[in-house]
């Protein structure tokens, strides 16, 4: 069905360029990778299958619910669909749980960006539920993809972020389950092997 996913955690993510429609202006155009990494920002693509469908319009009604903590970790978020920018701003007028969007949305008619996170379906050229987070030296940090029928969750998506800020400051330590912000870590050494549950205490 997909592509290899040539992305992978740990990877550096080349440049790419996307048309997208702005929400909030009404205006149309372009976002790349280099022009976010310049501005040091953390880039969140989440990429869903198509405009005027139906799990799709709540997920990025959750997604934008937590837009703006997401902003002030320093991060930005583009939907991707294989859509036109057209059918971006059609759709976003259309329904009503999109009305108060408030993050770009990317057009990747080519699939081009999708083929490369290997979220591209080549037998329906619709892309599947994939989350990539992109650190502002432009590592892959975080990727998650779920078939067309199963919706995501933001609050895991704020979750990782803030857990993937805190790591870039303190990459000696590591976020145990469920971890938020504020909540302890771990300092990986010959001390704690065997010790896990004494040092969360």
């Amino acid at each position: 069905m997909c592509e290899a996913n040539n992305m992978k955690v740990g990877m550096t993510v080349p440049n790419f360029e996307l048309e997208t429609y702005d929400p909030v202006n009404r205006e149309f155009g372009k976002i790349s990778l280099e022009s976010l990494r310049k501005e040091k920002k953390w880039t969140i693509l989440f990429f869903y299958p198509a405009d005027f469908t139906f799990v799709c319009p709540t997920e990025l009604a959750d997604v934008n619910a937590l837009y703006p903590a997401l902003k002030k970790l320093g991060a930005e978020v583009i939907g991707i669909s294989t859509d036109t920018k057209y059918t971006h701003l059609a759709w976003k007028d259309a329904e009503k749980l999109l009305a108060t969007l408030q993050f770009p949305m990317g057009a990747d008619r080519t699939g081009e960006v999708s083929r490369l996170f290997g979220v591209y379906d080549e037998q329906t050229g619709l892309a599947l539920r994939g989350t990539f987070i992109i650190n502002p030296d432009g590592l892959l940090v975080s990727s998650e993809v779920n078939f067309y029928n199963v919706g995501r969750n933001a609050e895991e998506l704020l979750r990782k972020l803030e857990a993937n800020v805190y790591l870039l400051e303190h990459p000696d330590e590591a976020c145990p389950a469920k971890w938020h912000k504020g909540a302890k870590t771990l300092k990986p050494s010959q001390t704690l092997v065997g010790k896990v549950f004494e040092a969360l205490q």
